[in-house]
């Protein structure tokens, strides 16, 4: 066998290593360095089809071989494919078999992956062989770990022998022992579905065996996968200690279901499950809880919760929306008793409505049918509303008619229904015509809109009213002019230059009497007074009640813009309304409206820096000198993982409450301010969170609502304790003790704390988010 040097010739320096050079070398470079930009190039995985066509880089301090069969590197020994980089005190490469082996503080780099060891022997392209005592980390969760041996059996698959794993970053010296560690006889890496499965395995915590098991399955990354999730542990006032272990089943990547066996001491068994897909033209979710014989209420207990959106195609027309929302309970006690299970804003008052709709140019129709499950409390009862079974809806408008005018005609008819044992008003059909025609005069600094509108309806009733009438109508003119000007100037205040608007507003409606005490009341109520609402023409939601109006509202806004960029800084506002005669169409039970002048609205918005804003409403009666209404609330966001939100809400005579939220750490009280949080920090470089919300009635003077927690982030690991305490009804609430651990990069344990922090806390921040995937390029050498 003969030996000769390989000549210099052989090796052609490409543009890659044209840069390397010049960045290497800077005296040889005749240009600038060159600055590195982003390029789609620069993928983050090489196509199968183009792998095999790589070149392969070598060098060292010494290089021997054959051309074409071998080649000897000794001495800062490095070969370079695609995304391989591999480092050794002593390479040799066979390139007809494509064969590696390296000896002595051997390091590869497969797409930032890196592993390092005493012997390694690698088929490059194919990415087979085996791995001597290998230590390695992972680029997607910046795991660590070492073990006897890993047999490479493909680029996507590893087995790896007598092996540990830890997500704890590794700190110099032979005693360094991470806060938690995975132990297993045997790893099976799957980087195809990034997924790691363990046999033999146990989970230790500072030293402490916390979970044997004789086989277990984990992430390699923020993927999806199916299997056993974590379980959960829970303390619950009513129902006692709670264990949920849940099953994910990873379906396809539009569609999973997740299993929730929950075991509650003082119930029962409770089987939940949840059902989500995704389709191009429509997703959705389903879930259900069903617990058979449930000890405290001597019953089965059940609950179903779904929502659908989508649209239906039918070729050559405009597609059909299609919606479905519903909630069902078993019985009337299953909101106190699992007040967590409903997404409903109203516990008691359980929606399910399906409606589709479709439209076609300047038409539109809509039908819905929507339906109550009441949930009633012998204590506060209510009266359940009606359904609608069924409701048809059709608008056309049009806003390039001739002379500039704009119009729109909606009609309306609905079934109402309900129970009448609970109502004192008959079932009925009706039928609801709105007719509106309006002329905008608009230019850059004013607007005057004059609308004429004519409502019409008729009712059907399946029993007499009191009157003895089964029918009845009712047709009602509206007139109103709705004008404003707009006034802009530049001013400076406190230092800080600023766009400024006035503008000033004038709404007059006029609506003659129609006698409406008659009707019965489907679905109207008294409008929020408020900036939305002051400036419309009925005082009242819904079709079956008609303000009788005569009055104005004056009001005015004044705006502070950035002259930049246009964004608002601050907005303040006035209204009042002026009535020239009484409203005496009013809801049932309630007088005629008789002051000529309403209470005074106030309001304002300040957003002077990205890290403060506050906002506040106030309705203020001059006639006593006293708010009747008040919202005052304001955030402040100084940086990550650092906010306080507070709010004050005020409703006279009814409620009076303080609101506040926290995610704050506590390490700032002794002077450590540092930012930077996540596994780089390390064990024993932990920081202290203080999390909470507090609702407190100061017209009941006691605690209503209360979530109050502390999170320590070590790095790799994060402990979540939550006490939480949630009203249920007037005299009752439940109460929950939350515990939970998490292993950064592998999986928690305990309580779901962190979903109770995330309902609840006002833009409370995960201590792990993770904005985008970690590139190979960053771990690139």
């Amino acid at each position: 066998m003969s030996n000769k040097k390989l000549s210099p010739s052989r090796f052609a320096l490409t543009p890659v290593a044209l840069v390397a050079a010049a960045l290497c070398c800077p005296a040889a470079a005749q240009e600038p360095s060159p600055l590195l930009k982003p390029s789609p190039k620069l993928r983050e995985d090489i196509p199968a089809a183009t792998r095999g066509q790589l070149p392969t880089f070598v060098s060292g301090d010494r290089l021997s071989g054959r051309t074409d069969l071998e080649t000897r590197i000794e001495g800062n020994a490095e070969l370079r494919r695609g995304d391989t980089v591999l480092r050794a005190d002593k390479l040799e490469y066979f390139q007809p078999s494509d064969l590696a082996r390296a000896t002595g503080n051997v390091r590869i780099n497969k797409a930032g992956d890196i592993f390092e060891g005493t012997l390694l022997e690698l088929k490059i392209d194919a990415f087979t062989g085996f791995f001597n005592q290998p230590r390695y980390r992972f680029l997607a969760n910046e795991a660590y770990g070492e073990a006897d041996r890993i047999d490479f059996i493909d680029e996507q698959h590893a087995v790896v022998r007598n092996a540990t794993y830890t997500t704890c970053k590794r700190k110099p010296g032979p005693d360094w022992m991470p806060a938690w560690i995975l132990r297993a006889a045997t790893l099976n890496l799957d980087r195809e579905r990034d997924v790691g499965y363990a046999e033999g395995a146990v989970l230790s915590f500072q030293g402490v065996p916390i979970l044997p098991v004789p086989a277990l399955s984990f992430p390699l990354s923020d993927q999806r996968k199916s299997g056993v999730l974590p379980p959960t542990i829970g303390l619950d006032n009513v129902s006692g200690v709670e264990l949920t272990v849940p099953y994910y089943w990873n379906i396809a990547p539009n569609r999973d279901a997740t299993l929730y066996p929950t075991i509650m001491t003082k119930r029962g068994v409770d089987l939940g499950g949840e059902f989500r897909y995704l389709e191009r033209d429509y997703n959705g979710t389903v879930r259900a809880n069903y617990m058979p014989g449930d000890r405290l209420r001597d019953r089965d207990r059940w609950g179903l919760a779904a929502r659908h959106d989508g649209v239906l195609r039918m070729g050559g027309v405009p597609p059909v929306g299609l919606y479905l929302n519903l909630n069902r309970v078993s019985d009337d006690n299953y909101w106190r008793d699992f007040s967590r299970a409903s997404a409903s804003l109203t516990q008691r008052l359980l929606a399910n409505d399906g409606a589709a709709s479709w439209g076609w140019g300047n038409f539109s129709l809509h039908a819905r049918v929507l339906k109550w499950q009441t949930l009633q409390d012998p204590l506060a009862p209510i009266t359940p509303p009606y359904d609608r079974a069924p409701q048809f809806t059709g608008r056309y408008s049009r806003t390039d008619l001739m002379g500039g005018l704009e119009a729109q005609v909606e009609a309306d008819y609905t079934r109402f229904e309900s129970d009448r044992t609970l109502t004192l008003q008959p079932n009925a059909h009706r039928s609801f015509l709105l007719a509106q025609v309006s002329r905008p005069w608009q230019a850059p600094g004013w607007f005057v809109v004059p609308k004429l509108q004519l409502h019409t309806t008729q009712y059907q009733f399946d029993a007499p009213l009191a009157s003895g009438a089964k029918s009845a109508e009712r047709t009602v003119p509206t007139f109103s002019l709705d004008s404003g000007l707009v006034f802009e100037r530049d001013a400076s205040y406190f230092g800080r230059s600023f766009r400024q608007t006035l503008e000033p507003r004038a709404f007059y409606t006029y609506t003659p009497f129609r006698d409406q005490g008659s009707l019965p009341n489907y679905d109207s109520a008294r409008n929020d007074f408020n900036f939305a609402t002051i400036y419309t023409e009925n005082a009242f939601s819904g079709h079956d009640r008609i303000a009788d109006n005569n009055l104005l509202t004056l009001g005015a806004n004044s705006r502070l813009l950035d002259p930049n960029d246009g964004a608002e800084i601050a907005r303040f506002g006035v209204a009042q309304r002026l009535r020239f005669k009484d409203q005496n169409v009013t809801l049932p039970g309630e007088v005629a409206v008789s002051e000529r002048l309403s209470d005074l609205l106030f309001g304002g918005s300040v957003n002077w820096s990205p890290q403060w804003n506050f906002s506040g409403t106030f309705q203020y009666n001059p006639k006593n000198a006293r708010s009747i209404r008040s919202t005052l609330g304001g955030t402040w966001h100084p940086g990550n993982y650092r906010v306080v939100s507070a709010a004050y809400r005020l409703q006279r005579g009814l409620s009076e409450q303080i609101d506040v939220g926290w995610q704050w750490p506590l390490n700032d009280l002794w002077g450590d301010k540092g930012q930077n949080l996540g596994p780089g920090r390390g064990e024993g470089e932990g920081r202290w969170y203080s999390v909470g919300r507090l609702n407190f009635s100061l017209k009941d003077k006691r605690l209503v609502d209360a979530v109050v927690g502390l999170e320590y982030d070590a790095g790799c690991w994060i402990g979540r304790i939550v006490f939480e305490r949630l009203q249920s009804s007037t005299n009752s609430s439940n109460k929950r003790v939350l515990f939970q651990l998490e292993f950064v990069g592998f999986t928690r344990l305990g309580s779901n704390a962190l979903q109770s922090l995330r309902e609840n806390i006002p833009r409370y921040q995960f201590l792990r988010e993770q904005a985008r995937p970690p590139s190979r390029f960053g771990n690139y050498d």
